[in-house]
């Protein structure tokens, strides 16, 4: 399903409302800071007076910025489907924003060895809102793989600042570590994928599956950011915010299952009814997980209040349809046989967290006018629910605002009203009795679909470096050199080993090789200016036949220790197997041990 040309304008205009506020949210925090110092240096009191009321004037404009910035991240509608049909709308999150930055100043001199140099694309700030913007972002992650490994020491930075906003609350954080940058694009990885689901036709089974999918991945992404990141420096990525969406991704996936049961139910007998009921309530139940987790302590105050009251509100809304779905299934079905009993009686006594108040379920089952009676109670508690869900969403201008939503609440109100009167008699002198709640039951349990880095392989932009295994930023050198080498009656006096790059590993005193300055542990990146780094050793030997009497010339570089001295790699003391691997990679499916975005030796003072 492609986006609409208005679609795309909406979102882009509202992404980019949201990086003016983003940047407004900087300048401000900026100013405060400044004013909160000047305030502690200064003993001054009229200038403490001055402070004091340039303070209060940032904190109000901050105040407004956010709030601001959170009715933009309730303007839910945007994503939603623009068919005319009537859905229940979705939570889709925003795009983290980013600043530009050129990563190639500070990698330069670190690539004094090489030239030719290719450029290093810049970060995937805009995709668009389906598969193809997913790819891009995927592309941009697996590329920092090879950016970390060629770059980025084991503890230690390049002094490059990664900065973000954070989504929720448009406050900038910047960090050294590479990881940060990692987080934050998988971030908006799963945010991309809450916008694809959001914007499917869920009136279609298609188009039902499709928004399964997505939020199932973007819980995914959610879910392998939470597990495998620590000290997240913004509150978007905290473990309590990944903890909270992956819930809201799940509860939409568990939605999105409802809709797919009344779509492919054909029949509405009696079992078709209860498992639909049950489904219902057990939305309602992971929505109420959802709602718990949002007014936490820790986590109320980021949260759009629209979203904790849409999340309130769809809790009461399935809850009511729960009990409508009762309803129907015991006031629309006929009686059951004796012959047909047991059956029904199995899928019944499982039906109700408790027994209902009354006759036994073999005489409800078996006698109309006492369906009809559990039937109407199950309905009053839907009507009950249903007003509850309307209250809750006239609380919320936000939502008041959102015409899908009344419109639904409205709908299934209604239809609970209407089949209320249709079963209610006037001789009934009996009082409607309190139906219990419904067990919450599903066939489709949500899966949490972690990325599959594999399905986007890249090409590392450092091929010409040489193999990500050797020049790598695990290892040290000592810059190249260039070594004329003429052959004398013993050759060159040398022996080499090895493939991609080929090593020296031993060089015969008083040789030519010797005699040039080659020491063992040297590794030959090129002859006579072609470069060999990737070249097998038979490639290597032949080049260096193959000139005449005027020698050859060799680039070498040294692997360095550290004190200074060259080194033999351990790998090199042994045999090694010729060749390196191919530099299309695909990242494995997770880091061997828990990331930190924030290196506390070298990182103390990053997290703004």
């Amino acid at each position: 399903q492609r986006p609409s040309g208005t679609e795309i304008f909406s979102r882009y205009k509202l992404q980019h409302r949201r990086a003016r506020i983003n940047q407004q949210i900087n300048k401000e925090m900026r100013m405060r800071a400044g004013a909160e110092n000047l305030f502690k240096a200064t003993s001054n009191h009229k200038v403490k007076e001055t402070v004091a009321l340039e303070l209060s004037y940032v904190n109000s404009n901050l105040q407004l910025l956010k709030e601001e910035l959170e009715e933009l991240n309730s303007c839910v509608d945007v994503y939603q489907n623009d068919s005319e049909s009537i859905s229940v709308p979705m939570i889709p999150l925003g795009l983290k924003e980013t600043k530009e930055m050129d990563l190639m100043a500070p990698l330069k001199p670190r690539l004094h060895v090489f030239t030719l140099f290719p450029p290093l694309p810049q970060a995937m700030r805009t995709p668009s809102r389906n598969e193809a913007g997913l790819e891009l972002l995927m592309e941009y992650y697996n590329q920092l793989y090879f950016l970390d490994n060629r770059f980025f020491p084991p503890n230690k930075n390049l002094g490059v600042f990664f900065h973000w906003y954070d989504s929720l609350t448009g406050v900038p954080s910047h960090q050294r570590a590479l990881a940060f940058e990692k987080g934050s694009v998988l971030f908006n990885i799963g945010a991309l994928h809450t916008q694809i689901g959001a914007r499917q036709d869920r009136t279609t089974l298609q188009g039902v599956d499709r928004a399964i999918d997505a939020f199932q991945k973007a819980a995914g992404a959610f879910n392998y950011l939470k597990e495998n990141f620590s000290n997240a420096p913004s509150l978007d990525m905290s473990t309590a915010s990944l903890n909270m969406l992956v819930r809201l991704m799940i509860a939409q996936v568990q939605e999105c299952v409802f809709e797919k049961v009344t779509l492919t139910s054909a029949q509405n007998d009696f079992f078709t009814q209860l498992q639909i009921a049950q489904e219902a309530a057990r939305v309602e139940e992971v929505y109420s997980l959802v709602h718990q987790t949002m007014t936490q302590a820790h986590v109320k105050d980021y949260v759009p209040f629209s979203w904790a009251t849409m999340v309130h509100v769809k809790s009461e809304h399935f809850k009511a349809l729960s009990h409508y779905y009762a309803a129907l299934a015991l006031c629309d079905s006929p009686s059951v046989s004796d012959a047909d009993l047991p059956e029904h009686e199995k899928a019944f006594v499982q039906f109700h967290v408790t027994v209902p108040e009354g006759p036994s379920l073999h005489l409800v089952l078996q006698d109309q006018e006492e369906r009809r009676k559990l039937g109407k109670a199950h309905l009053k508690k839907a009507i009950m629910r249903h007003e509850e869900a309307m209250r809750i969403h006239s609380l919320c201008k936000i939502l008041r605002k959102m015409d899908i939503l009344q419109e639904v609440l409205s709908f299934t109100h209604k239809h609970s009203l209407s089949k209320y009167s249709e079963i209610d008699h006037e001789e009934d002198f009996f009082e409607t009795g309190d139906a219990p709640d419904i067990h919450p039951k599903t066939n489709q349990r949500p899966e949490i679909k972690s990325p599959n880095f594999s399905q986007v392989k890249v090409t590392d932009i450092f091929h010409r470096l040489g193999p990500l295994s050797v020049f790598s930023a695990k290892n040290k050198w000592h810059p190249a050199r260039r070594v004329h080498l003429a052959r004398g009656e013993n050759g060159f006096g040398l022996t080499l080993r090895g493939d991609s790059p080929v090593l020296i590993a031993g060089v015969i005193p008083g040789g030519c090789a010797s005699e040039a300055g080659l020491k063992e542990g040297d590794y030959i990146v090129s002859v006579n200016s072609e470069d060999c780094k990737w070249s097998k050793h038979a490639e290597v030997v032949q080049l260096m036949k193959s000139v005449g009497e005027e020698g050859v010339d060799i680039g070498v570089v040294t692997l360095q220790s550290s004190d200074g001295q060259n080194v033999l790699p351990s790998w090199e003391k042994g045999s090694r197997g010729g060749g390196q691997p191919d530099c299309s990679w695909s990242p494995p499916p997770a880091p061997d041990a828990l990331v930190n975005f924030m290196t506390p030796e070298t990182d103390k003072n990053d997290n703004q």
